[in-house]
């Protein structure tokens, strides 16, 4: 395998908007009467709901999955991350020389297959937990659910051969709520990285197209994305600010600024 080296990293500061309501469940501890059956996951300090970065991250690589099987043959190949009785399969490379060639597994990371010599690949995605912006958690301040930041959802479930109702009460993060995101990229191959960051830029356009957390069939989860800046760092760059030349800043993953991204490290002599 080829030695890993950091030679820079781009940063992607925005905003995730919820254009319905979001449901990110946490497990519940006990069972209380009248209590929600489908809480949302909610910082432990601030009680204020977030998205974790474990989710956000593991379905751009449930999207980027399915829309890159077609074109690249290794995808088929399955892992059960599960158990035998809950298998969760997904593709996920036994070792890094098969990672570094994989266009998932570079971007999202894998773990060691149980054969000898297997071994990990780091992810070069870090994505950031996704908490409310100020702004969203003074608007949500003022709603008059009955709940803390959050709306009911009332459903029934009903049985098609005797009619009979099953109520459930489902908590969401309600349409309009902003949401920080921060995505790091960490740039350790020039020959990758165009390709790399296409990939993520279709990740996030197939996120927009999908939906994000639980129940989106049924109208939750559907996301935008606000892009603030994109902003890629040379190392020598972060060591000292005055070398400008080693910084770019973008506005969007278009084609045209993905280039200026790779020019800047395909053209440096790092």
């Amino acid at each position: 395998m080829e030695n890993r080296m950091l030679l820079g990293k781009t940063v992607i500061d925005g905003f995730v908007i919820c254009e319905t309501g979001l449901h990110i469940g946490a497990s519940k501890e006990n069972m209380e009467i009248g209590a929600i059956d489908a809480p949302v996951v909610r910082d432990p300090v601030t009680r204020e709901p977030y998205i974790p970065g474990s989710s956000f991250k593991g379905k751009l690589r449930t999207l980027l999955e399915k829309a890159l099987s077609p074109s690249e043959p290794n995808l088929i190949n399955k892992r059960n991350i599960g158990t035998d009785k809950n298998p969760v399969k997904i593709h996920v490379c036994d070792n890094s020389n098969e990672a570094i060639n994989c266009k998932l597994c570079r971007l999202f990371g894998s773990t060691a297959g149980r054969a000898e010599g297997s071994d990990n690949f780091p992810s070069r995605l870090i994505v950031r937990d996704l908490y409310l912006t100020p702004e969203s958690v003074e608007r949500l301040s003022d709603i008059d659910t009955g709940l803390q930041y959050t709306e009911w959802k009332f459903e029934n479930a009903i049985d098609r051969v005797t009619s009979a109702a099953n109520p459930r009460q489902i908590e969401r993060v309600p349409r309009g709520a902003e949401f920080k995101l921060e995505v790091i990229y960490n740039i350790e191959n020039p020959e990758h990285l165009e390709t790399d960051l296409k990939n993520l830029k279709l990740a996030f356009e197939l996120l927009e197209l999908d939906a994000l957390g639980g129940h989106g069939s049924r109208g939750y989860g559907k996301i935008s994305f606000k892009i603030e800046k994109i902003e890629a760092m040379s190392i020598d760059y972060i060591k000292d600010k005055s070398k400008i030349a080693g910084h770019v800043v973008c506005k969007s993953l278009d084609e045209t600024e993905i280039m200026r991204i790779n020019s800047l490290f395909n053209t440096s002599k790092m």
